[in-house]
């Protein structure tokens, strides 16, 4: 039974939602490095993840009964520039993970992303070929390659681009087009990058279904396939604002280090059968304190 739960990158995006979700059922340690983070119900502990004795050491003081491995470096365009220091904490760390929990035969999951796919035949489904297109795919094929020798209770979520409420020292993609249109400023967002958007809420909920649920790889995206543009109307119209706001653009038209393929719609039929349903983007941007505020 699980009732101590470890949470790496708790004060980041998707690690302080995780923490938030799970806290109504379990008792949650969060894991920070650089930044605070405070959230009823939730232990917070400080350590730096990428040196091994520490890593080692946290294991041995909270003694997790399950863990929720969200640390990541996650921006394709630092990973692009910063490859060497982007692999200890997206490959090496989370190898370290599995081995720890696979030691204590404890289930771990792993938070992937849709970036393993490079874009050409979407939707995919958990048998999709993986074919990344930039470096922070790669890193998350080599994550998900090395954990799975190293541990068998795993569950590998491929997660999508998402959105939602955030801590203080986070952000997710939607919070500088807010600041942007709040401001009088018009958003230029890509017309040619889809993708099956999802609240991190609803992310959450399901990555605590995949660790009760299901093991090896799980696709949780959305049940919508947007473009950024798409996603920008719908978020403008939420604001109740007019849609020329926003402006649609290619991706050939900014350039940036990291590429990004075109399509990464992800098929999550089989997470919707043991019980993980996202609500529409519309119902769940209302939801936002962001979009409140």
């Amino acid at each position: 039974m699980i009732k101590k739960l470890l949470v790496t990158g708790a004060s980041g995006f998707l690690g302080w939602n995780v923490c938030r979700a799970a806290s109504r059922k379990y008792s949650v340690i969060g894991v920070r490095n650089n930044h605070d983070a405070d959230l009823p119900g939730v232990t917070f502990v400080k350590c730096d993840l990428t040196q091994y004795t520490s890593l080692k050491a946290l294991f041995q003081t909270t003694r997790p009964d399950a863990v929720i491995h969200c640390a990541a470096i996650s921006s394709p365009n630092t990973c692009q520039q910063h490859t060497s220091e982007a692999y200890k904490v997206n490959v090496t760390l989370s190898s370290s993970i599995a081995g720890l929990c696979s030691e204590r035969d404890i289930p771990l999951v792993f938070t992937s992303s849709d970036m393993v796919f490079d874009g050409t035949e979407a939707p995919y489904d958990e048998g999709g070929i993986v074919c990344p297109v930039n470096v922070y795919g790669q890193q998350k094929v080599a994550a998900e390659l090395e954990m799975q020798v190293r541990h068998e209770q795993l569950a590998i979520c491929r997660l999508p681009l998402m959105y939602g409420d955030v801590p203080a020292c986070a952000t997710s993609f939607i919070q500088p087009w807010i600041k942007q249109i709040r401001a009088g400023e018009k958003i230029s967002l890509f017309k040619d990058e889809i993708r099956t958007v999802v609240s991190a809420s609803d992310a959450a909920a399901g990555l605590i279904i995949a660790l009760e649920r299901a093991r090896g790889i799980i696709h949780l995206g959305g049940k919508e396939r947007v473009s950024r543009y798409d996603f920008g109307l719908k978020l403008i119209d939420a604001m109740g604002l007019s849609s020329e706001v926003a402006a649609p653009i290619s991706q050939k038209d900014i350039k940036m280090s990291a590429p990004r393929p075109a399509d990464v719609s992800l098929n999550s039929s089989k997470a919707f059968s043991i019980g993980y349903s996202p609500g529409l983007i519309k119902e769940e941007l209302l939801k936002l304190n962001c979009i409140k505020g």
